[in-house]
């Protein structure tokens, strides 16, 4: 496998080429947060984990004790005791927060600026994220980059379909996917929320894959590739993937891989950045034939970072 310090310049490369999606899991989320910190709703300016979304949300509706404190049973439970609305309703207070975005987020919402000021004519990325909050987004507009959004609709009449948000705050049910135009990596970047978003602006469009049923739907409904804008899974359908934030036992992972791919081997070489890497681990990606790096989230983005700022300006001749 190459050296860490060849990745990072195969994946810059790529980057300025526009052939590499990241894929963004739940550890992104404690990217840079020290260990000893743990999160408090309403208490804390640093983003939740799945875990702790789980705990809060067993508390607060009376979750059966002794049972496992897994986010999509718990949610399942909550729903088929109280209905998705108090569901809703809770998860819309826990995410209509100013959370710190993490130095990965930072990174992403830079990377284009960055090579604009080197010099390279752009063709924008496609960033791919399973969580639910809006540290992404806000990183963009912190730096004023636009970007187009599109999110999954998880629930309601819109269900199963995506909806794209315009840098304006517009938004557009994308009714017919074969057909849809309005998206071009030759303007700007798109943030993908393939297992939904909160609406911070009303709570109208909040839409969470979040349920044992909301899973089983999600498997069970057409190829992912039906349902979104031809422009992104033609970039889907021929890019490099960085998987950062991920795990075997995480079940986004594998609703992704299976959604998108199916049983297939990816087709162009692909990397997986995992912190805490068990033996278990190293053979799932290996059987995806993705070469996995057993390195921290701070850590890796810190060098991919600084490689980024001695990329050399376009024309300089080094």
């Amino acid at each position: 496998m190459e050296s860490l310090d060849t990745h990072y310049e195969t994946i810059l490369r790529a980057f300025t080429e526009g052939r590499v999606v990241p894929f963004l899991g739940e550890e992104v989320n404690l990217c840079n947060r020290p260990t000893h910190k743990k999160w408090r709703p309403g208490q804390s300016d640093t983003l939740p984990n799945s875990s702790e979304v789980a705990e809060h949300l067993a508390h607060n509706f009376e979750y059966p004790r002794n049972a496992p404190l897994d986010l999509a049973r718990v949610s399942q439970y909550i729903s088929v005791v109280n209905g998705s609305g108090p569901l809703y309703e809770e998860l819309h207070s826990l995410f209509d927060i100013d959370y710190q975005p993490t130095p990965l987020h930072r990174y992403f919402a830079s990377l284009p600026v960055t090579l604009r000021e080197k010099g390279y004519r752009l063709r924008y990325p496609l960033i791919v994220t399973t969580n639910y909050d809006d540290a992404l987004e806000r990183a963009f507009r912190a730096i004023k980059e636009p970007f187009d959004l599109v999110t999954y609709v998880a629930e309601g009449e819109q269900r199963g379909k995506f909806l794209h948000w315009t840098p304006e705050g517009e938004v557009c049910v994308i009714e017919r996917p074969n057909e849809y135009r309005g998206l071009s990596f030759e303007q700007r970047s798109v943030i993908l929320k393939i297992h939904g978003a909160v609406d911070r602006a009303s709570a109208i469009w909040d839409s969470f894959v979040i349920t044992e049923d909301h899973y089983i739907n999600y498997l069970t409904r057409t190829d992912i590739s039906n349902l979104l804008p031809v422009t992104l899974v033609a970039k889907l359908r021929k890019s490099h993937f960085l998987f950062l934030g991920y795990s075997l036992r995480d079940w986004n992972l594998r609703v992704i891989l299976h959604r998108i791919w199916g049983e297939q081997k990816l087709t162009y070489k692909s990397w997986a950045i995992q912190g805490k890497l068990e033996l278990i681990d190293r053979d799932f990606w290996r059987k995806r034939e993705v070469d996995v790096f057993n390195v921290p989230l701070e850590d890796y983005i810190s060098g991919l970072g600084k490689c980024l700022k001695e990329l050399p300006q376009v024309g300089s001749g080094t």
